[in-house]
């Protein structure tokens, strides 16, 4: 287990059960459709790698350490700059700030990293000689 990462995980974990509540009662008489279907979006991909960066830090053991540190760096900083993004859109969107030009590109952006931590997690096993 690495511990870090284990409380990093339920901290993303955490904060999307705060975030989805907050959602479903405060934000729902705020937020047109659109907004609020872009900020599920970004709380379910918190809730989703949450989940997964708890999991693969409770198995830690398992992977070579410089490969989830590799891996687990792009999956992470990916995640944070999606639904970061995504939550900053849709409060610029709310207030009326034009902040598109400044949100809007980091999304892709987490985005690519996710996909490419993904990418490599999954690389890792077929360069893993050990059959555990």
């Amino acid at each position: 287990m690495k511990k870090s990462i284990v409380i990093v995980g339920g901290v993303l974990i955490l904060f999307g059960i705060i975030l989805g509540a907050m959602g479903a009662h405060a934000l729902k008489e705020v937020l047109t459709d659109k907004n609020m279907a872009s900020f599920e979006t970004g709380v379910r991909y918190q809730m989703y790698m949450g989940l997964a960066i708890l999991a693969l830090g409770l198995n830690y053991s398992k992977f070579r350490k410089r490969s989830f540190k590799l891996f687990i760096g792009f999956i992470l900083s990916g995640a944070i700059l999606f639904s970061l993004s995504i939550y900053g859109l849709v409060w610029a969107d709310t207030v009326g700030a034009s902040l598109k030009m400044v949100f809007g590109p980091i999304t892709p952006l987490g985005g690519v990293l996710m996909i490419v931590g993904w990418l490599l997690f999954i690389l890792q096993f077929f360069t893993h000689d050990d059959e555990t």
